[in-house]
């Protein structure tokens, strides 16, 4: 029961997040839209603060989880960001909030993820560094993050899915061939 409980303050919480920006959502918001009282939402969270630190790691967990395929670094993140490209608007509302840090290592950790699980696939019988590996998966990892900020910073406009998929497609044969150039260095 208390498990369902909480499940249901955090799908209030992306609810409320979805129609109004992190600072204007209160407890009262989120036992109201609940239906519980508010001891029971200090029972499972502290404050508000905690409920968005635990969201961020609950969905963070299961990207993680999620089984990538071989087709690109880019459909990789993208299917374990859908949580996130589901949820725009609260997104966009933690990302102008004080809890942007939760919102950077949430898209950190599902961009090496991504990345790494690909690189570590095409880097098998090649050779390659171990470091080599790791150095690229960190370069990938950036590059993605970097592009997802970016696109926050200028007002979600566009569809982050379309430019991942692209970027994708053309950095596929960068990643091979990095991975050559290291196997060759070791020589």
């Amino acid at each position: 029961m208390a498990q369902l409980t909480k499940k249901a303050i955090v799908n209030s919480f992306i609810k409320l997040l979805n129609k109004k920006p992190l600072d204007k959502i209160t407890v009262k918001d989120i036992v109201e839209d609940c239906g519980i009282n508010r001891n029971t939402f200090y029972y499972h969270f502290a404050d508000i603060k905690e409920l968005t630190i635990y969201t961020f790691n609950t969905r963070m967990t299961e990207a993680v989880d999620t089984d990538a395929s071989d087709e690109s670094w880019g459909e990789n993140f993208i299917n374990m960001a859908k949580f996130a490209l589901e949820n725009k608007k609260a997104v966009y509302h933690i990302y102008n909030s004080v809890n942007r840090e939760e919102l950077q290592k949430y898209f950190n950790a599902i961009a090496y993820k991504a990345v790494s699980g690909f690189v570590r696939r095409r880097a098998v019988g090649t050779g390659a560094s171990e470091e080599d590996i790791e150095l690229i998966t960190e370069f990938y990892k950036g590059a993605l993050t970097g592009m997802v900020f970016t696109w926050l910073e200028k007002g979600m406009i566009g569809e982050p899915e379309d430019i991942i998929r692209r970027l994708g497609k053309l950095m596929d044969g960068a990643i091979k061939r990095s991975l050559e150039i290291s196997a060759q260095d070791k020589k």
